[in-house]
């Protein structure tokens, strides 16, 4: 019932920053809890950040706290991903997903966009 959007992906030095987007469609933003996967080649979907319906409460995966920050816009049907201090190893595809519930596994999402394409050279 919601489409979701990614973009803002692509080649960056390490070191460097990147700022995903999600956008959605369809049911009412902040009717979802939001979160960012990422997968590389060869390995299984990881949990990257999730937030909650208004935005009061942030979940991180402990290889990305205090680097990346994720943030919504409910008004803009949006959700961010910011990362700072990228390294080789966040090369991945990042991929936007929304819950009906407090949600910080693959399998408990609903929705999933299409995935955008992050690269971090040495």
């Amino acid at each position: 019932q919601v489409q979701l959007a990614e973009s803002g992906g692509g080649l960056v030095q390490a070191g460097g920053s990147l700022t995903l987007s999600c956008a959605a469609s369809g049911r009412t933003f902040s009717s979802y809890f939001m979160g960012w996967f990422r997968q590389a080649p060869g390995k299984e979907r990881e949990f990257v950040a999730a937030i909650s319906w208004g935005g009061g409460n942030t979940y991180y995966a402990d290889s990305v706290k205090g680097r990346f920050t994720i943030s919504r816009d409910n008004a803009k049907k949006t959700v961010y991903l910011r990362m700072n201090i990228l390294k080789p190893e966040d090369t991945a595809v990042y991929y936007c997903a929304a819950s009906y519930k407090v949600a910080r596994t693959s399998g408990e999402y609903d929705y999933w966009g299409q995935g955008t394409q992050v690269t971090v050279s040495s």
